[in-house]
């Protein structure tokens, strides 16, 4: 059977498409397990190439102007939108996302993130400090002595993204970091990499100069690795797991690269005694109705109040055949399949590992009845926080309720984990929750909601991570402060 969508083999380096060293490989449609197309596959030298070429190119964009960056920016972002009912299909058939998701979380967002980054950002990188009258010294004469705070692009920043939402992944970080004068050299997740070709080919068409968008596209770790390891890298900005970004830390301190990781999650739903049930669990089904589970915010334990397990229990049991599972390209499906056969495995595993450490399986655990597809029917597990299904990231549509009894140890079993992400909180007391917020170790806390503000700092505590993005946090995240003092 011919591929789906049109074969890649070419990466973007230093303004010229080019072959991939390692030729090509497959991606597969997580749904149809078909091949959707082939993929250029890079080495570890077309990495070192692609950094060489935005470090070459660096300078220039920077002493282009906020304005002439703008421009493009804004013309990205319109690229995108009039592309978008091309994109659509084609990140469905290689990320496995619903329609819905795929609709409003993916293309239109990534058109969003490129035009937030096209306003004048001199008000976040040019900031004023308050005179300081200052007494003479042997340093210098005493007077009023003012300054501010410009911050510098860090260089060329490295750009690596998860397999869960690709686009808009990567234009959360490529789109401030060419805002704040850097060039970029873009690694997508190797099992989906192919809207994210195109969306380099947008860049490329609208006119960003030569080496300033750098692009590299790989099956296996080489090309990420180079970019780790490359002396012409400044800067690795990496989501994905902790176990990468770990090595990805270790790694860049040899050449003391500024990082910003955004790694994994183990998102606490504290149930507080006085919730509003029907909110709470609106919240919590979203681990299986928001990309089945496949994302690092999703509220996937369910720490309860003892005395409203049962109503929590039951309203999910309510809500999982309404949850309709299947082909992801139909506007009614809700849980699509996750991302391979892989993590299919390691979470059916997960679900198989509850039983023996105490856990009841009361929905789903098991795999649809589809001939095709990696998917897994949304599941509860009632347990305690030490089990393993409690403890890991998991990854797909596995929730995991833990009862307790009092507010101080629903808060301790909210921290009682290695991550630090993203927790909730309901509560009907308004002030009870804003207190029980602040004491919960995450980089986010939703109080009585899931919905996201997405000016808000983004990143996590512990091993979920190191450094913030979003907003104007995301200019920040990609420049240097450099204080700049004069007299007066």
């Amino acid at each position: 059977m011919a591929n789906q969508f049109t074969d890649q083999s070419d990466l973007l380096i230093g303004g010229e498409w080019k072959a991939a060293s390692n030729g090509t490989y497959e991606i597969i449609n997580p749904a149809t397990e078909e091949v959707v197309a082939l993929a250029p596959n890079a080495s570890r030298e077309d990495g070192f190439a692609a950094a060489a070429a935005a470090r070459a190119a660096q300078p220039a964009w920077e002493a282009l102007g906020f304005e002439k960056r703008s421009a493009l920016l804004l013309k990205a972002a319109e690229a995108i939108r009039a592309r978008s009912k091309e994109l659509l299909p084609l990140v469905i058939a290689e990320t496995g996302a619903t329609a819905r998701v795929g609709s409003q979380m993916q293309v239109p967002v990534t058109a969003d993130r490129f035009e937030r980054y096209a306003k004048d950002p001199r008000a976040v990188l040019q900031t004023p400090l308050l005179p300081a009258a200052t007494m003479a010294s042997p340093l210098a004469p005493g007077g009023l002595i003012g300054g501010m705070v410009n911050r510098q692009p860090v260089g060329v920043a490295a750009c690596i993204t998860s397999y869960n939402f690709p686009l808009v992944n990567m234009a959360g970080k490529v789109a401030p970091a060419l805002a704040a004068g850097n060039s970029v050299v873009i690694k997508p997740a190797p099992q989906d990499p192919l809207a994210v070709i195109e969306l380099v080919r947008i860049l490329d068409e609208v006119g960003f100069p030569e080496g300033v968008v750098n692009l590299v596209v790989g099956e296996g770790a080489d090309a990420a690795a180079a970019l780790v390891d490359s002396v012409d890298v400044d800067m690795v900005s990496f989501t994905g797991s902790t176990e990468v970004g770990s090595r990805i830390m270790e790694a860049s301190g040899k050449t003391m690269k500024r990082l910003l990781l955004e790694l994994g999650g183990k998102g606490a739903a504290l149930v507080l005694e006085d919730a509003d049930v029907k909110a709470a669990i609106g919240c919590i089904q979203s681990v299986w109705a928001f990309h089945s589970g496949q994302i690092c915010t999703a509220p996937t334990r369910a720490v309860v109040h003892r005395s409203l397990v049962d109503q929590v229990v039951e309203g999910l049991k309510m809500v999982a055949p309404y949850l309709k599972v299947g082909d992801p390209t139909s506007m009614e499906t809700i849980v699509g399949p996750v991302i391979s056969a892989a993590q299919r495995a390691r979470i059916e595993a997960h679900i198989a590992s509850a039983a023996g450490e105490g856990g009841e399986v009361v929905v789903g655990g098991t795999r649809p009845d589809f001939e095709r597809g990696f998917y897994v029917n949304p599941t509860l597990i009632v347990g305690t926080n030490d089990m393993t299904v409690a403890r890991e990231e998991i990854f797909g549509p596995v929730i995991t309720l833990i009862p307790f009894d009092d507010e101080e140890e629903g808060i301790a079993i909210a921290n009682d984990t290695p991550f630090g992400l993203y927790d909730y909180v309901f509560s009907k007391d308004g002030a009870t929750a804003f207190r029980v917020a602040k004491r919960l170790k995450a980089g986010h806390v939703g109080i009585n909601t899931a919905q996201r503000n997405h000016d808000a700092p983004f990143g996590g505590f512990k091993m979920s991570g190191v450094g913030r993005d979003g907003g104007d946090y995301g200019l920040l995240a990609y420049s240097e402060p450099q204080a700049i003092i004069w007299t007066t």
